[in-house]
This record gives C-alpha cells, structure tokens and sequence, in this order.
C-alpha cells in the first residue's frame, strides 16, 4: 500500500504550503492512504506543534510492512525518526523536496541535510539541477525530478486573445519589497515600450520614478489572480539585480521550481525567466515563454516577437496548464519511484 503522512498548515495562502497540500490531494485521490491525522489549518503554533506530533505518533501504528511512505520534505525534526520507524517496520521511504534547508535559509549544513536525505529510498528533486547537486553533495538514495510543481484549482484562466500591436505587459507576483526584490526598483531605467502589473504585499511605490510603468495591484487571493490576472507575461526573478538573480534567493533560483511558474501558466500566461534558473531548460524545451540573460535587454527582446509567436507560446502554455491542473507530473514522478524501488 503507498500511503502518505498529513500534517497541521498554518493556513494554505503560502505557496509552500498550496504546494503541500496540493500534493496531499492529488495522492488522496489517488488511493493513498494516510496514516497521520487528518489535514489541518490551525494558526496557533501550539495546537499545530500537538497535532503534528500525535500524526507522526499515530504514524508509527498505521504502517505496515511492505508499504511505501510518501514524506514531504522539510518534515522538521521528525523526519529522520519517521524514516527509521518506517525501515523498522519494513516500510520503504519516497521522499518528496519542497525546500532545502542547507540552501536558502541556511537552518542545517549541506551534511546534515544529506544525512538526512540518505534515510529516503527515494528522493524527488524539483529538477535535473537540484537532483545533480545532490549527487554531488553525497546523496545515495535513488532519484528522480518532479520537473514541475502541480497547481490545482477549480478556477480557470480567461485565456483573453491579447489586442494586437498593444505594450506587452509583465505580471509579477509575490513579495515586493526592495529588501527582497530590489531588481523591481532598478528595472525602471531599462524599460521603454512595456510595464509591469505587480500582486503581492511590500510595493515601494515611494521609490518609483516613473510610475506610469508600474501598476499595483495589491496582494490578491491565488484562485481569483488565475481568473483575473492581467499580463502578457510571468516573470520569474528574484535579487537585487537586473543582470542576474543574485542573493540566496536568486542563486537558489539555479537548482529549485518557483511555485510562481505554475501559477502563472495557471494564469495562462508563457514565462519570462533567467536563463541561468534550473526551469530555464523546461521553459525552453516546451517552448512556453523566453530565457533572458539580463533584464536590461527585455524592452528589445519583446519588441521582436511576432504575434504569432506569442500566440504559439500561449497554445503550448495551455498544454502545460492542463496537466497542471491534474496533477500529471507528481503523478509521473510517483509512479516511476515505486517502479525503481519496487
């Protein structure tokens, strides 16, 4: 039996947690069983501490031999116990990467993380760059990519046939303060024929010479952006830069999945991102927007795309859209785990 652990989310308007709990659902319906608690969306820290904690325990009871366990990663101090718990109880591991603690944050060293890691049987990295760096950090368990994060939602994207020969206009969600995304405060300088349409929390709008290049939208609910979002394009970025997503968050961009991309191709809108992110290669293989190097040069490479090409890219975006919305990729990774570890 393939069962999977659930958890207390404090709330689900996170994109790690939309994303956790997305793969929760996809493997409910898929069968799956879960041996924790139910879902939960307590706030309180102590409430969400005690039903985390009686789930792992309630855990150690519901396994059985011959089972696989599906682990979302970072599971926090539990990880490594429920990994032993479930090989003592003759159980195989397949554990699914959110976030590297070692990377971003910087909560464990690289060799706590791949010890860690190294209790798995299996490990499904965002991408081929994530799941290289881990080879190369030492991790033996066996491995596979997920390529790209599902994203379900009953709401659908508009998909409103743009005006032709108007300004593109560049969608750019999530947080927007200049301490983390400064780029957005220096961007203003190279733009001449586009703009942008900012959701999220933080804008400066004090720090923004030439207004008229910047529409504010505020923060706004994932599934009503989907149905409402207005752009032409979804920038993936992150830094203080224009010439390269700089930062622990920008290099992070080098090896992990932006839960933004598959909300903006749930939006129905082709992708711009660095060409240096680990995404830059699915981008481009399924032709669904552009890689840039800088984006001192965007104003010139969105002047040079024809109608037509916008409109192809808009055709391949629905095709990544609907399996999206189906969960087709974990499922894909899912089913190639067990085979390998079978």
């Amino acid at each position: 039996m393939i069962c999977y652990l659930s958890k207390n989310y404090k709330g689900t308007h996170s994109a790690g947690n939309k994303a956790k709990t997305d793969i929760e659902k996809i493997m409910s319906d898929l069968g799956y069983r879960n041996v924790g608690l139910p879902q939960s969306t307590y706030t309180n820290s102590i409430l969400s501490f005690v039903v985390t904690l009686v789930g792992v325990l309630k855990s150690f009871f519901s396994l059985h031999r011959g089972d696989y366990l599906v682990l979302q990663y970072p599971l926090k101090k539990y990880y490594t116990l429920v990994c032993c718990i479930a090989h003592v109880k003759g159980c195989k591991v397949i554990t699914i990467i959110h976030d590297l603690g070692s990377f971003r944050r910087q909560k464990l060293t690289v060799e706590q993380e791949i010890k860690r890691l190294n209790h798995s049987d299996y490990v499904i990295a965002h991408n081929s760059s994530m799941l290289n760096w881990l080879v190369e950090k030492g991790c033996k368990a066996q491995m596979g990519s997920l390529q790209l994060f599902d994203y379900l939602s009953q709401t659908q994207a508009t998909w409103q046939k743009r005006s032709s020969g108007a300004p593109y206009k560049v969608l750019y969600a999530g947080g927007l303060a200049s301490r983390k995304n400064n780029f957005l405060y220096e961007v203003e300088k190279y733009i001449k024929s586009y703009s942008f349409v900012l959701y999220g929390n933080g804008f400066e709008a004090d720090k923004i010479q030439h207004k008229a290049f910047f529409e504010y939208k505020g923060f706004i609910p994932s599934d009503s952006l989907i149905a409402s979002a207005q752009g032409d394009f979804g920038l993936v970025w992150d830094g203080d830069s224009v010439d390269e997503c700089s930062g622990n968050f920008g290099e992070y961009l080098r090896y992990n999945n932006p839960h933004k991309t598959s909300l903006y191709i749930r939006c129905g809108l082709p992708v711009i991102i660095w060409e240096k992110a680990a995404l830059a290669s699915f981008v481009s293989q399924h032709q669904i927007g552009i890689c840039v190097s800088s984006l001192r040069h965007l104003d010139d490479i969105l002047l040079n795309i024809s109608e037509d090409e916008y409109a192809q890219m808009k055709e391949n975006v629905r095709m990544v859209n609907d399996k999206l919305m189906s969960g087709a990729f974990l499922k894909e990774a899912l089913n190639q785990a067990v085979q390998l570890i079978s």
